[in-house]
């Protein structure tokens, strides 16, 4: 390690040649060639060409500065699929995390509860509505306003007609198909649509979504996907009140079989026992 003139510590002294550092840094690439490039080869040494240009323009410029910044070769954290035009998006949970954070912004219930979903979602509506999030597997957090629950979907530990506003983003297609340990069970998503209205009180809001196409078909072990007839016809104590379509970066108001492979978000209100 040499320290330059103006305050800078560079990595000057063959530091390549030192077995620790050349190790760190080839199990960083290897973990990036796995996991960011699935072993695309091309891709990965193109960009990687990129990524050596760069970091020496930046070690020039920092023994041409006055910074104040270590750097070191064994410290280097190669992003290398950042350098586009364009912000990611994922678009489905983007539309319906957002819907669905309208929709209980709107209702304004005491409390709200959800089943599954994003916790990253969930956490920012709790900034503004408290939020009981139930999932078999907890989240490490603490943060105001945001509770956590343990249990599952097929078995929510709490009395029929307990809870006033509910949601489950995109969950219920999983049930079933064993893909985060569950038990496989091809009923595994009318269990749990059984399950969410059991607990929602009368006149209670349950917002849902799902994968939506022409037929109803199972995804193994991903997903299921399911026409909005069938979805609607596993909630036979609800009322839908609102729906939404998300396909690719748009959403619609109105399902259309023909785009093919979609998401639908679904607003659901408890009926009354006398109209079940």
């Amino acid at each position: 390690m040499e320290a330059n003139t103006k305050g800078c510590l560079i990595d000057m002294n063959n530091t390549w040649l030192k077995n620790s550092t050349l190790l760190v840094l080839l199990y960083k690439l290897s973990r990036v060639l796995q996991i960011e490039y699935s072993f695309n080869l091309f891709r990965f040494f193109k960009d990687l060409s990129w990524f050596w240009s760069d970091y020496s323009k930046f070690i020039k410029l920092m023994n041409d500065s006055e910074c104040k910044y270590e750097i070191e070769t064994r410290r280097l954290y190669p992003c290398l699929r950042d350098k586009i035009a364009f912000t990611p998006v994922e678009y489905i949970y983007f539309y319906q995390d957002t819907w669905a954070a309208k929709k209980i912004f709107e209702l304004s219930p005491q409390r709200h509860f959800d089943v599954g979903s994003s916790v990253k979602s969930m956490s920012l509506i709790a900034q503004s509505v408290p939020v009981t999030m139930i999932d078999i597997r907890p989240p490490d957090v603490v943060l105001e306003g945001f509770t956590f629950v343990a249990g599952s979907i097929l078995s929510l530990p709490f009395d029929d007609g307990a809870i006033e506003s509910l949601s489950s983003l995109c969950v219920i297609e999983h049930i079933g198909l064993g893909r985060y340990g569950d038990q496989v069970d091809p009923l595994g998503s009318e269990k749990a649509c059984q399950e969410l209205s059991r607990v929602v009180a009368t006149g209670g809001n349950l917002l849902v979504s799902v994968p939506v196409d022409d037929v109803d078909r199972v995804y193994f072990n991903a997903h299921r996907a399911f026409t909005p007839s069938s979805l609607v016809a596993m909630f036979p104590d609800m009322e839908l009140v609102d729906e939404a379509y998300i396909y690719g970066n748009r959403v619609y108001k109105e399902y259309d079989s023909g785009k093919g492979f979609g998401t639908g978000m679904f607003h659901f209100v408890k009926r009354g026992c006398d109209v079940c």
